[in-house]
């Protein structure tokens, strides 16, 4: 599913979202990632940021359990008129090497400029295929 403009723009504007996974048993893990989207696909890679590892819960619950969930959000404490959510649900999975790993990596680097001295290329990155799009209140990037 595409997003239209208004959700497109909001989600291309934002800089962090947050992931919702959950493991086999349905019990919930929710993480902050830098993202990308890529028409129909939200793309999230594992860096180089002190971690215990690639074991990660988050791939860990893909792993077993696909369907993931990724909120983008505006907060304004002066101006709740400005506040605005977008969530994307879908099925994630990981991808270790390949064409669309390699491209997603080099949209993240142009998104995010601490990303572009990061050894990247080893590193999975997860590819979320949109199902459905929800949203609330002002899409305004940066608003």
């Amino acid at each position: 599913m595409m997003p239209d403009g208004d959700r497109a723009a909001f989600l291309d504007a934002a800089r962090i979202a947050y992931l919702a996974t959950a493991d086999r048993h349905g019990a919930p893990h929710i993480v902050p990632v830098c993202f990308v989207r890529g028409g129909e696909q939200i793309y999230i890679t594992i860096d180089q940021k002190p971690k215990r590892g690639t074991d990660l819960k988050r791939l860990r619950n893909i792993a077993e359990n696909p369907s993931v969930a990724l909120t983008v959000e505006h907060y304004d404490d002066a101006d709740w008129s400005k506040l605005g959510w977008v969530m994307v649900r879908g099925k994630a999975e990981i991808l270790h090497a390949g064409s669309t790993h390699d491209a997603a990596q080099e949209q993240l680097r142009a998104k995010y400029r601490q990303l572009r001295n990061m050894e990247l290329e080893s590193l999975p990155v997860i590819a979320i295929q949109i199902a459905k799009i929800a949203s609330w209140g002002d899409l305004t990037p940066n608003s």
